[in-house]
């Protein structure tokens, strides 16, 4: 635009100068041929428009927006045209309590009221991009700042709509994922209507009142102190039963050996000691007799 202009100034003192009194009118010619250069080379330059990867162009001219976009690359347009880019790449806005995390300084998590009347503090991301055909109907209803007039607002009014279905602690356990389905719904819903496509909702963090996670931790408590004993019960009935076991098997030996055992078969058993205590290197002198027997002397020596 800057060359296009530049040349029709250049003309239009060429053909200014082009008076036979002035003493350089001679320059009239040489002036004009260099301003329609000029104004070729600024047509040329203001026609061809660079879209880069990831964006795309709105067309506006003379205040009407075209629905025909520019795609990436180079694209020929009306000099006088003025092209608008939008970015197509996925883009996370992220509300949190935290002061350096979200989009906004400070705390900007959401605070919303469940069933049981209760606040509850949501951080929550948003992933969201431009729909490439939308583009137009974007910048021609909304504007450039769709983030502060759609994402924001919607986002944050869906999650306060559909809260108000869930108790505190069901919200923060049991069905923190239905909750975020349903969000999800309704939100996806809104922005499609607008042109932008949600791509993923994150619920982050959910932080309830101290009361809440007081009865929380009790209750949790309660049940690990109950599994810890039914443990130690478990643990105690298995050691009965093996110290019954083992007072069965005791007995049932004893009562083998009360009525199994012959005078032969003590003798055998006899014998067979003798035996290991003679060969034993740490047996000096082993006397052993028994009844009916006569007494064995055995020496290493």
């Amino acid at each position: 635009m800057f060359f296009l202009i530049l040349g029709l100034l250049v003309l239009v003192a060429g053909f200014a100068i082009n008076t036979p009194a002035l003493a350089f009118s001679h320059f009239s010619r040489p002036v004009k041929v260099v301003g329609i250069i000029l104004m070729i080379l600024g047509f040329l330059t203001s026609s061809v428009r660079q879209i880069d990867a990831g964006q795309v162009g709105v067309i506006s001219l003379f205040g009407n927006v075209s629905d025909r976009t520019l795609s990436s690359g180079l694209n020929f347009v009306n000099p006088l045209a003025s092209v608008t880019e939008f970015d197509l790449q996925t883009q996370n806005y992220t509300m949190s309590a935290a002061h350096d995390e979200g989009q906004k300084q400070g705390d900007d998590a959401i605070r919303v009221l469940t069933a049981d009347g209760l606040e509850v503090v949501i951080d929550l991301t948003v992933l969201y991009r431009v729909v490439a055909v939308d583009a137009p109907k974007i910048y021609s209803e909304i504007g450039l700042d769709y983030i502060d007039k759609i994402v924001r607002p919607i986002t944050r009014t869906r999650i306060r709509d559909n809260a108000v279905y869930y108790d505190a602690i069901a919200l923060y356990s049991t069905r923190r994922d239905e909750f975020q389905t349903r969000i999800y719904k309704t939100i996806e819903a809104d922005f499609r209507k607008r042109g932008l496509l949600l791509e993923q909702l994150l619920i982050r963090n959910i932080d309830l009142p101290a009361s809440v996670k007081k009865s929380i931790e009790s209750k949790i408590n309660a049940e690990q102190d109950a599994q810890k004993m039914q443990f130690v019960l478990q643990k105690e009935r298995q050691e009965a039963e093996r110290k019954r076991v083992e007072a069965q098997g005791i007995a049932d030996y004893q009562k083998i050996l009360s009525t199994g055992l012959s005078d032969k078969q003590l003798q055998y058993e006899q014998i067979k000691a003798q035996r290991e205590l003679a060969a034993s290197p740490n047996a000096k002198i082993v006397i052993m007799g028994g009844r009916g027997n006569i007494p064995l002397i055995l020496n290493d020596k």
